[in-house]
């Protein structure tokens, strides 16, 4: 199970810090990502990360602005997301995967879990 939090509504260039607080076993087992979702578009990839922490990939739309992280020691992730645009508002998504190359945006391709999603909304 995947449940996150810290979504809420920020201006514009302001942040916010998601977490993901997973349940179950072999937390390190899993590459962890963030997918986002808005108003009339499909969900999209935001960024992922490799079981151990060491290896991540970011939608070009993020890139520089947002940060991923794990801490396999209290089975969550996070991501930092600073200096927001309006565009960012959205729907974001947990997600964890089994077989996924942390190297590459292979998209949904892979996900074995999601959690419910965590509203972000920026304000310009």
């Amino acid at each position: 199970q995947l449940v996150e939090s810290g979504g809420g509504l920020v201006q514009a260039g302001g942040s916010l810090r998601l977490s993901c607080a997973a349940s179950g076993r072999d937390f390190r087992m899993y590459a962890m990502g963030w997918f986002r979702q808005a108003p009339g578009k499909e969900r999209e990839f935001v960024a992922i990360i490799s079981g151990g922490g060491f290896m991540t990939t970011y939608a070009d739309s993020v890139q520089g602005r947002f940060t991923i992280s794990r801490d396999n020691a209290k089975n969550t992730a996070h991501l930092q997301m600073n200096s927001l645009k309006p565009e960012d508002t959205a729907l974001y998504y947990c997600a964890a995967a089994r077989s996924y190359n942390a190297g590459t945006n292979q998209g949904a391709m892979g996900i074995d879990y999601w959690g419910q999603g965590t509203q972000v909304t920026v304000s310009s």
